[in-house]
């Protein structure tokens, strides 16, 4: 079966109680499977249709009949060649997490969290969000049945998100602060109105984000590539991918494990200044500030979870400019005709400066994960590519476009 464990002191709890945190030292909880007990063959998995509960027997749910699902996961893995080719690396693949439900990475941790929310007896979901979360979590809580409050960082958040999150009627909530200050005043709320939380501190919403992991290696014929690219802000997929490989790989159904990158904006690095240094936890960035608004957190709340990741693989971590991204995101719309928002493109941003640098092999298979919908944030394109050309309706006038 499985229970929670903290990953700090080691002290183990029942999956049934209702904490995000280890009660004895604050410590951060992951799931822990019993491996033992589980038996699944890649035939058995290939046999099952394309999607996140293709891989059942390693999500915590206690009866499969209550899943709330949007038939999320079975996202494209793109060979990328021309942009390989750019860069300079001999394989690279694009995981393109924006083809989900309601457009990001984030619909794999809600289908399995709005589950637990229900297991668990709640009848209102909670979180704090820099559009995506709540995008997702509102969707999902409309699929269940149940309220959903969202707190977004008033004016920061991308319309393409703010717009979903009002679509599925959750209760949208703008807070004259940053991200990090919303986090703080969601969890006190859940807390003292039994709210279900669903940020990704809750260990049960990365269970589901892990299935990343399951699918790459899956669409590799059951193999890992060499490295994992990955956009860093909350921390929780970075760490919730690793836990998905080194899954499949005691399992047996994969022989090797990827080295882990994360990649974060150079105006909210945390994760990167601590990795740097050699330390083991983050010192918090007060002022967070960068267009990739999805990765725009100055506090990461799973930044030991991803710290341990990173050491784990022996893996890197870096930082790329609001300049960078953008020329990652063209040249993932223009070379490979896939539509990201900033913060997804960061992963390709990086995997560039890292290869430039020769921190990283020409020679690996790399996959760079894109974890949202060019839609999400289409302000960007709007203030930061060409404008449209406007002309009279006329064949000379359009001619003169064509001819430049």
């Amino acid at each position: 079966m499985f229970h929670l464990r903290c990953i700090a002191c080691g002290e183990v709890y029942d999956r049934r109680e209702v904490i995000y945190q280890c009660p004895r030292c604050s410590g951060l909880l992951e799931v822990v499977f019993d491996l033992s007990e589980i038996s699944v063959t890649k035939a058995e998995i290939e046999s099952r249709a394309f999607n996140l509960w293709r891989y059942r027997e390693l999500m915590p749910v206690e009866d499969y009949t209550r899943v709330v699902s949007l038939n999320e996961g079975g996202t494209p893995l793109y060979r990328a060649d021309t942009i390989a080719e750019e860069i300079g690396v001999k394989e690279l693949y694009i995981k393109n997490e924006g083809a989900n439900p309601t457009g990001s990475f984030k619909d794999r941790g809600m289908t399995v969290g709005v589950t637990k929310a229900l297991e668990l007896g709640a009848t209102a979901v909670g979180c704090a969000s820099t559009g995506n979360t709540s995008a997702s979590l509102a969707a999902y809580a409309a699929k269940a049945g149940i309220k959903c409050l969202v707190l977004l960082p008033a004016g920061k958040i991308a319309i393409g998100k703010l717009a979903q999150a009002l679509l599925h009627g959750a209760i949208v909530v703008g807070i004259k602060a940053n991200f990090d200050v919303a986090l703080k005043l969601v969890r006190e709320i859940c807390a003292k109105h039994n709210i279900y939380l669903l940020n990704s501190i809750n260990p049960w919403r990365l269970e589901g984000q892990k299935s990343e992991a399951f699918e790459i290696a899956d669409q590799l014929g059951f193999e890992a590539p060499d490295r994992v690219v990955v956009p860093v802000g909350n921390c929780g997929n970075i760490s919730a991918i690793w836990k998905g490989f080194k899954e499949f790989h005691e399992l047996g159904l994969i022989d090797e494990l990827p080295v882990m990158t994360g990649i974060q904006a150079e105006g909210a690095s945390p994760l990167v200044r601590a990795f740097k240094a050699g330390e083991s936890s983050v010192t918090p960035e007060p002022k967070p500030e960068t267009i990739a608004t999805a990765i725009r957190i100055g506090a990461p709340v799973n930044a030991p979870k991803a710290l341990l990741a990173l050491k784990e693989s022996r893996g890197i971590a870096e930082s790329v400019t609001d300049e960078e991204i953008i020329e990652a995101q063209k040249l993932l719309a223009r070379k490979l005709g896939v539509g990201v928002e900033p913060a997804s493109a960061a992963s390709v941003a990086g995997l560039k400066k890292l290869v430039e640098a020769g921190e990283i092999d020409r020679s690996e298979r790399i996959v760079c994960v894109t974890t949202g919908h060019a839609l999400k944030d289409p302000e960007i394109i709007f203030h930061r590519y060409e404008k449209p050309i406007e002309i009279e309706p006329s064949i000379e006038a359009l001619e003169k476009v064509i001819n430049g």
